[in-house]
């Protein structure tokens, strides 16, 4: 799957978080992302035909199970980064981090992932 897919999927997974329903605006993504809000709507019809997404133009939209599941491993495989960085290699600068982790977490497999948690958990 394209990162900028992924990038969207976990966007919306995590704006959905902190609302009631799990329900996203367009303007919640654009703000978010800092991206246009044509920008936006150009990749919720792409989310959509992948079934990712439930929407309808001028509406808000929630995630499909298919695409809370993608963007839950995205933000695993960040937050195992994010931990390795800090516990495993005591990197304190968190904006390196963050930046770091995002790239990162699009590249990864499911093997490397296991790995990680593996290593996370002797770092405890």
């Amino acid at each position: 799957m394209r990162e900028s897919y992924e990038n969207y999927l976990k966007a919306i997974y995590y704006i959905s978080k902190k609302n009631r329903g799990g329900w996203v605006s367009n303007l919640e993504i654009s703000t978010f992302l800092k991206v246009k809000p044509s920008s936006v709507s150009g990749m919720l019809h792409k989310l959509k035909n992948k079934d990712l997404i439930k929407w309808k133009p001028r509406s808000s939209l929630r995630l499909t199970p298919k695409g809370k599941e993608i963007a839950q491993i995205i933000d695993n495989r960040y937050n195992l980064f994010r931990e390795f960085f800090i516990r495993g290699l005591k990197l304190e600068e968190t904006s390196l981090i963050d930046e770091m982790c995002c790239k990162i977490e699009h590249h990864v497999t499911p093997e490397i992932s296991e790995a990680l948690e593996k290593l996370n958990l002797s770092l405890l």
